[in-house]
């Protein structure tokens, strides 16, 4: 298993391009099952996650070739609407082939998703809105057995009790082909849902409402295949403004949709970092010293639980305390422990850390427990004195392209460490 060694201390200059969303690109993938022929699907980025959902298509019985940014899918009718244990537990977005399965052949067998052990994340909205459209639900161990007694979903009004991002994906992907209209209430609000509904509705669906609270799906009769360029990653885009800012460095990041980092550019601007739009992207400049200031996480368009971790070894830099608050995931402080053993001053009392800022960090063997909590440890590498070894990035290499080559090309020290340290 791979790890990555970081010699700290160097200011990040230059430039460095931002890659297609994974989240985006995942249940655009799994829209796929909606139509047959061939699909073609452009600024993938070269991800472990987008490689296995590529895996998990084929064993549904598509086509997939993965050439460089390039995601070619051949869709043909399903032989059999299974999605197995051993693929899906590798990542929790699988779950997204519910939607599409259920809707196209009106049955499917999908175990229960795995992914990131940073709290819980039932399905539960999927299955109640499916449900309203008309379908039987059935837990069998460890899977989720969906029959549609009609033979096809009918349109419905789903209230959704929280504005879950895949509820809201898989449930629109299902009730594009159902009978009637069904609208979404509380729907998600995230750019890579309204960016599902734009390359659904560019497959022949009618979908208004993408991007809002509230969404509206007219279901048609079929679908036809799609050719997509899929939008920039705004959390990897995030990532890198907050490494910058945390080593004062200056980078231009290119390929960016500014639009969708507007939360994370208003709490860096806050803090004293310089962030301005520049051409198609965005610089990122910070001064010695910035200051601690709180934040709290939200659904978009508030800041996004994704930045959190990152944000938080921003705030170890500042200068003056810090409290940032996560209100989406219960389990998404465990890269705390691992920044203290780098000397950071972190106080955790429920779902709040409070960060003393300005505390010296040193070099340390840390453990990387999730994917985003693996970015901020990157990042206290980048800052601290000395080594840092990073272990188990394989959770990197789920969300992340080439980041050591990336952060190489800012002047990082930052090398990929084959097997165990």
């Amino acid at each position: 298993m791979d790890n990555l060694r970081i010699q700290g201390g160097a200011r990040l200059e230059g430039r460095v391009g931002i890659s297609g969303a994974k989240n985006a690109a995942l249940p655009i993938l799994c829209a796929a099952l909606l139509a047959d022929g061939d699909h073609c699907f452009r600024n993938v980025p070269g991800l472990r996650d987008v490689r296995t959902m590529g895996k998990l298509l084929e064993t549904l019985g598509l086509g997939v070739r993965i050439e460089g940014h390039v995601v070619e899918v051949a869709s043909s009718p399903v032989p059999e609407p299974l999605a197995p244990y051993e693929l899906v537990k590798q990542m929790r977005a699988s779950v997204l082939v519910l939607g599409p399965l259920v809707a196209r052949y009106g049955r499917a067998r999908v175990s229960l998703p795995g992914g990131c052990a940073i709290g819980a994340r039932p399905i539960d909205q999927h299955l109640k809105g499916l449900e309203a459209m008309g379908a039987e639900v059935e837990l069998d161990h460890g899977y989720v057995n969906v029959v549609v007694p009609k033979g096809r979903l009918e349109g419905a009004m789903i209230y959704l009790d929280v504005p879950t991002v895949t509820g809201t994906e898989n449930l629109m992907s299902a009730a594009v082909l159902a009978k009637g209209r069904t609208t979404l209430v509380n729907a998600a609000r995230e750019p890579e849902v309204e960016e599902l509904a734009r390359v659904l509705n560019k497959m022949g669906a009618n979908i208004t409402g993408g991007g809002t609270d509230v969404i509206t799906i007219e279901g048609v009769e079929g679908l036809h295949p799609v050719d997509h360029a899929v939008i920039p990653d705004r959390i990897e885009a995030g990532t890198y403004m907050a490494a910058a800012a945390a080593t004062r460095g200056n980078v231009l990041l290119e390929g960016v949709a500014f639009e969708h980092l507007e939360a994370v550019a208003a709490k860096l601007r806050e803090a004293g970092v310089v962030v301005e739009r520049e051409g198609a992207g965005v610089r990122v400049a910070a001064p010695t010293p910035l200051r601690g200031v709180d934040a709290t996480t939200a659904p978009h368009p508030g800041f996004p639980t994704d930045m959190q971790a990152q944000f938080m070894i921003l705030m170890c830099t500042a200068t003056g305390p810090s409290v940032i608050t996560e209100t989406i995931f219960e389990n998404r402080f465990m890269h705390v422990p691992e920044l203290v053993r780098m000397g950071a001053e972190i106080d955790i009392r429920g779902r709040a850390a409070t960060v003393a800022g300005t505390r010296p960090l040193s070099g340390a063997q840390v453990m990387a427990t999730d994917l985003r909590a693996s970015a901020s440890l990157v990042i206290a590498g980048l800052v601290a004195e000395g080594t840092t070894d990073v272990l188990r990035v394989y959770h990197l290499d789920r969300g992340y392209e080439r980041i050591e080559e990336k952060l190489g090309g800012l002047g990082a020290s930052i090398e990929r460490v084959p097997g165990s340290l």
